[in-house]
C-alpha cells in the first residue's frame, strides 16, 4: 500500500511541475520567447518534454 501512495505522489509532484513549467513559458514576454525560439502554440509541447522527457 506504501507504493501505492508513493506512486500518486510522484505523479501529483510531476503534474505540479508540468502546470508549473507551463504557467511560466506562457506567461514569456512575446520578444524574449522568440528570442528563446519558443512559439506560445509549442508551450504545451515544452513543458511536457522538460517534466516527462516526451512530447
Amino acid at each position: 500500500m506504501t507504493r501505492l501512495y508513493e506512486t500518486l505522489r510522484e505523479r501529483l509532484d510531476r503534474r505540479a511541475r508540468y502546470r508549473r513549467t507551463l504557467r511560466e513559458l506562457r506567461s514569456l514576454p512575446l520578444d524574449t520567447a522568440l528570442d528563446l525560439d519558443i512559439y506560445h502554440g509549442d508551450a504545451r509541447r515544452i513543458a511536457s518534454q522538460a517534466v516527462y522527457g516526451r512530447g
